[in-house]
């Protein structure tokens, strides 16, 4: 169920170089989402540019409202960044489905491998936070080009989730990509003899990042045995599917990442035209 609320701003505050997390108040979205779902900002009112609203994943969700991490990229959220304490914003959501969890809950012993490249952190926070409030064990691995992007490490640390970090520059954890690190700890997934979603694991991956990453990511889980799923972004112009600018390919035919999606199963994305 979606809505078009006016909700006001809390707080909006800089917590890395070009990354801003936003607090908005509105009980209505705090009560109505899910980790893993997004919203569509409308950065002014009235106005032509930017003219489409812009797509954020829900990071956190609080008692009276929502947090938004959003990175600033263009003219829409350099105008979010501008935003004061006390401000109206238009926000329409939530949208699109959600993480399942089911697997993580389903079994004693189970446990969430959470992967986030770049600005893909957004969505999985509220996820891991899920995740480990109901005592189940976090493995969250962080990727970015550098240690000035690595953002919501001591916070997860706080929540009770395992980090790794990987930076592409070495400047922080392991030199390389996340994908790479990931892959090291997939072997040391422990197997057992119930089937879940197909395959055979006490662990599933949650992830979010940019297409390559994940396309890596899938074609590790896969070799490992270990169900997957992904958040994908991509460009939307309306946020509710009417559009058909967000389709990707899927073994099923073109699906609409922001009403089908953004979450999918890794195993359904035909990566090769992703």
């Amino acid at each position: 169920m979606k809505k078009s609320v006016n909700a006001r701003i809390v707080s909006n505050r800089r917590i890395a170089p070009d990354h801003f997390v936003m607090e908005v108040k509105s009980v209505w979205l705090s009560r109505n989402s899910s980790p893993g779902q997004f919203v569509a900002v409308r950065a002014r009112e009235n106005a032509t540019d930017p003219l489409l609203r812009i797509p954020l994943g829900v990071h956190a969700i609080r008692k009276k409202g929502i947090r938004l991490l959003y990175k600033v990229v263009g003219s829409g959220t350099k105008l979010l960044m501008s935003k004061r304490k006390g401000e109206r914003i238009n926000i329409l959501g939530p949208l699109g489905n959600g993480f399942d969890l089911t697997p993580v809950f389903r079994e004693k012993d189970s446990r969430a491998v959470i992967v986030a490249g770049g600005h893909g952190i957004a969505p999985l926070y509220e996820l891991a936070r899920v995740v480990t409030r109901g005592k189940k064990k976090v493995d969250f691995f962080i990727g970015a080009g550098t240690k000035k992007h690595v953002v919501c490490s001591k916070e997860l640390r706080k929540l009770g989730a395992k980090v790794h970090v990987a930076t592409e520059d070495g400047s922080m954890g392991h030199k390389g990509y996340v994908t790479d690190l990931l892959k090291k700890h997939l072997k040391q997934v422990k197997r057992y003899g119930t089937r879940v979603q197909g395959y055979r694991s006490r662990a599933t991956i949650y992830a979010c990042g940019p297409r390559p990453m994940l396309a890596a990511l899938a074609k590790n889980a896969k070799r490992s045995g270990v169900p997957a799923q992904v958040s994908l972004d991509a460009y939307m112009a309306c946020g509710i599917g009417a559009c058909l600018g967000c389709v990707v390919r899927t073994v099923d035919g073109y699906r609409r990442v922001c009403k089908d999606g953004p979450v999918f199963d890794a195993r359904e994305i035909v990566w090769e035209s992703a």
